[in-house]
C-alpha cells in the first residue's frame, strides 16, 4: 500500500491517551511526510463511568454527557495545535463504533461517543485536516476482533484508508473525508 522506499512510522502506545501525543511528536522522524492521529478511545473509555451515573432527569444526564464533551474538546483541541505544529499534512480518526455483544450497551455508547466524534470531525473541518471515519470503515461485526479493537479485516479497511490519504493530493484547501 506503500510506494516503494516509503515507510510507516507508530508512534502510539497501547493504552496512551490524548495528552500522551505530544510526547510521542517528539519522536517524530524529520522525514515524516504525513500524520495520521487515532486518539481518544482510551478518553472515552475512561469517562465511560458517566453513563451509569444515576440521574433524576434528562436534562441532568446531558449535563454529564456536556461536561464529559468539553473535557474532550479541550484536550483534543491542545493536542492538535501540537500535530499541527509539525506542519505535515494530517488526517484525523474518529472513534470506532464498538461491537459490544450486550445491543442495549452497543447502542448507549455509540450515542455517546457521538458527541465525542462530533469534536474530532468538527476540529478536522475548522483546522481544514482530513477525516478517516473509522465509524463508517469499520462497519460490519467482521471488523472486529473484540469489541473496541479491529480484526485483520478492519485493520484491511483502515490500511486502505490511510493509504488513500497518503496519496491524495494535500495542495487542495479543505477537508477531505476518507470512509471507504
Amino acid at each position: 500500500m506503500l510506494s516503494e522506499g516509503s515507510q510507516a512510522t507508530l508512534l502510539a502506545v497501547d493504552g496512551h491517551v490524548i495528552s500522551d501525543v505530544p510526547r510521542q511528536l517528539s519522536r517524530l522522524p524529520g522525514k515524516a511526510t504525513h500524520l495520521v492521529v487515532s486518539v481518544g478511545g482510551n478518553d472515552a473509555l475512561r469517562a465511560s463511568g458517566v453513563i451509569e451515573r444515576p440521574t433524576r432527569s434528562v436534562a441532568e444526564a446531558l449535563h454529564l454527557l456536556a461536561e464529559v464533551r468539553e473535557r474532550f474538546q479541550t484536550a483534543y483541541s491542545a493536542m492538535l495545535d501540537a500535530v499541527q505544529a509539525a506542519a505535515r499534512p494530517t488526517a484525523l480518526c474518529t472513534i470506532y463504533d464498538p461491537r459490544y455483544p450486550d445491543s442495549q450497551r452497543r447502542r448507549l455508547i455509540k450515542t455517546a461517543l457521538a458527541l465525542l466524534n462530533d469534536v474530532i470531525t468538527r476540529e478536522a473541518f475548522t483546522r481544514r485536516l482530513s477525516l478517516v471515519d473509522l465509524r463508517l470503515l469499520c462497519n460490519e461485526d467482521a471488523d472486529f476482533a473484540n469489541p473496541i479493537e479491529p480484526s485483520v479485516q478492519g485493520g484491511q479497511k483502515i490500511a486502505q484508508a490511510i493509504a488513500a490519504f497518503l496519496h491524495a493530493r494535500h495542495e487542495l484547501q479543505g477537508t477531505r473525508v476518507f470512509a471507504r
